[in-house]
């Protein structure tokens, strides 16, 4: 019952803040207007600028912003206990993630959807222009790496979700040219994209083998997707193929119009998500009730033992705030806000739905994993010896005691175990559940991974056009260069963490981890710098923007300087020079972008920034309302 109790009231809060605080925000110091021209009407070019309907923008935006990002994070923080990460979900969800991702959102639609980093060359200087698409063009390199790693360990370690990933390319392509080019209705291909995935999950979990070897047939994490056997510190150990795969697919996301593949993808994978999330929900509440699933007395209410401050990197504060950051407030998000949903938003107020609605939802999942990384794996995992374990025991055979964060990877492989057992109390077989969930964790992260790519392709545009590099302007060339890049480092080997010999190859790009969450987090803050500078010029209200922002620069610098300096556990005491340069680097970054917006703040009330050239005044498009787009 506790369970059922902590996810009502969790979600009952997402939904009054959505219709009172949401609202406020939207009406009065916004003031969404919905004649006004969108950029997607004014710049409309068939690829990047596309008017689309609501639900359409609202299923890419939520499933590029949420990733692994909301998995993750919790799934490790639970290692200070249950309620810091819930609370920390449900408040900054509400009063900082979604107000970041609707401000980023807003002020981008208003600026023919410019990149924040962008924006901030109009509203603070250019000086801080370039300083912001730097930390951007970084912070989606990290982006890149991880999440190609990521979706690639899970292809690994999950094979029964490969097919159902893949199968939503062509499905989606069908979709895009059915309603764009027909204009077909939605509704019908919808639900038929709906079944042919649940049915590729089917496939992959009861009937489609994976390799072949020793002339027999294996399902398991040792086999490439051709079928060949390898080694793990072979090159072409399947980690390296598929992440490499996963790039080229990236690459062709990024350079074809977005209605053909990445809206139609993203809206056919976030009606699969929105029923995998469903039954997770449902099965809480039957767990809750009949089925044994307890989060208290499961997994500790508080642990910090003696870890409140001290503890180097184990410190609750201020490590909680970077580990959670998708969920409660992220800096990635400013990137698909102001990257590619204000280019295809068709009505100004679609904007509350889409950037606070959307947020709200990442919390709704957020909170869904705390409790399935809880009471969900309370109730019954399989020791190492083969007996069931149930309680705090399954609990602790997955964290351990306490006194060691367990790895990303593994963190994943705890929501999808517990997320599972949620399905099973609802009568679904729990090696169809393992594929549901498991499925569910691999779109999400493809879902962000290229629209990552995207977003790199306009930063690296955008910085060609600073320093005045036009080929960086070539959408082929920014694309291989952010595919490249990330690629190359997702390739690295990295240290193995008993003696320091290299690893096998495709763990190197997981050394960033370290840095992403700090980087993340004061993203987030610099995005709140912008959208602040943009209200104070219109003599609006900023307190509600200022206070999220000073906690978003000053938690993660925090966390960065223990990281860089901790005489026991930092990047300069262990000798790792690779991330203390990169850390370095950024710190400097952010100090310079702030050490900027304070000398321009105290003479930027109530003058607006130089605007825009005017463009013409386009008819509104018809297809933006009666369904043009997908």
């Amino acid at each position: 019952m506790s369970t059922l109790i902590v996810a009502v009231l969790s979600f009952v809060g997402f939904l009054v803040a959505y219709y009172t605080y949401g609202r406020w925000i939207a009406r009065k110091v916004f003031a969404l207007d919905p004649d006004a021209v969108t950029p997607s009407e004014a710049l409309d070019d068939g690829v990047d600028y596309v008017p689309t309907r609501k639900s359409v923008v609202f299923g890419h935006h939520f499933t590029s912003i949420a990733g692994t990002g909301p998995i993750v994070g919790p799934a490790l923080a639970v290692f200070w206990g249950w309620l810091p990460a819930l609370l920390w979900v449900v408040f900054g969800s509400i009063l900082i993630g979604a107000v970041h991702d609707f401000g980023s959102l807003v002020i981008s639609m208003r600026n023919r959807g410019q990149t924040v980093g962008e924006i901030a060359g109009r509203l603070i200087s250019p000086r801080a222009k370039l300083l912001f698409l730097l930390i951007l063009f970084f912070a989606l390199t990290v982006v890149l790496a991880i999440f190609g790693l990521v979706i690639a360990g899970i292809f690994r370690d999950y094979p029964e979700s490969v097919l159902s990933v893949w199968i939503a390319m062509p499905i989606a392509v069908g979709v895009g040219i059915w309603v764009h080019k027909m204009k077909g209705n939605l509704l019908i291909p919808s639900i038929g994209a709906l079944i042919l995935l649940y049915g590729a999950i089917y496939v992959g979990v009861y009937y489609l083998p994976i390799g072949i070897a020793d002339g027999a047939i294996h399902v398991g994490a040792n086999y490439l997707p051709i079928g060949i056997e390898t080694d793990a510190n072979s090159f072409l150990n399947p980690t390296v193929v598929w992440t490499v795969i996963l790039m080229v697919y990236c690459f062709a996301a990024s350079v074809l119009p977005v209605w053909l593949l990445l809206q139609p993808r993203d809206y056919v994978n976030s009606f699969q998500l929105y029923v995998a999330l469903a039954a997770m929900m449902v099965g809480i509440a039957v767990a809750g009730l009949f089925g044994g699933a307890e989060i208290i007395g499961t997994a500790p209410l508080v642990a910090i033992e003696g870890n409140l401050l001290s503890g180097g990197q184990t410190a609750l504060l201020p490590f909680l705030f970077i580990t959670i950051a998708c969920g409660a407030c992220s800096g990635f998000h400013c990137l698909v806000s102001s990257g590619t949903s204000s280019k295809q938003i068709a009505r100004e107020p679609d904007a509350q739905p889409i950037g606070y609605g959307s947020m709200l939802m990442e919390g709704a999942l957020a909170v869904i994993v705390i409790l399935a990384c809880c009471a969900g794996i309370g109730m019954g995992v399989t020791g190492a010896d083969g007996a069931k374990l149930v309680g705090h025991e399954a609990w602790a055979s997955q964290y351990g005691d306490g006194s060691a964060m367990i790895a990303p990877s593994k963190a994943t492989g705890v929501f999808i175990k517990g997320g599972a057992n949620f399905l099973t109390a609802i009568g679904i077989d729990g090696r169809f559940a393992i594929g549901i969930v498991a499925t569910l964790v691999a779109c999400f992260a493809a879902t962000t991974l290229d629209s990552a790519t995207r977003l790199q392709r306009y930063v690296i545009h955008e910085i060609g056009e600073t320093v005045g590099l036009k080929p960086l302007g070539n959408k082929y060339v920014a694309t291989a260069i952010a595919v490249g890049l990330a690629l190359s480092i997702a390739l690295m080997r990295g240290p193995n963490a008993a003696d320091g010999t290299l690893a096998a190859y495709g763990t190197g790009g997981l050394l960033l981890w370290g840095l992403f969450g700090a980087t993340n987090q004061l993203l987030a803050g610099l995005a709140f710098m912008v959208v602040a500078f943009y209200l104070w010029r219109r003599n609006k209200p900023i307190v509600f923007v200022a206070a999220p922002m000073a906690l978003m620069l000053v938690i993660p610098a925090w966390a960065l300087a223990v990281q860089l300096f901790d005489p026991e556990t930092g990047f300069l005491a262990k000798g790792n020079y690779l991330l203390f340069g990169f850390g370095i680097c950024i710190t400097a970054l952010q100090i310079w972008m702030i050490v900027e917006g304070l000398l321009v703040f105290p003479k930027a009330r109530g003058v607006l920034e130089p605007q825009l050239p005017p463009l013409p005044q386009p008819k509104r498009a018809a297809a933006a309302t009666a369904g043009g787009s997908v």
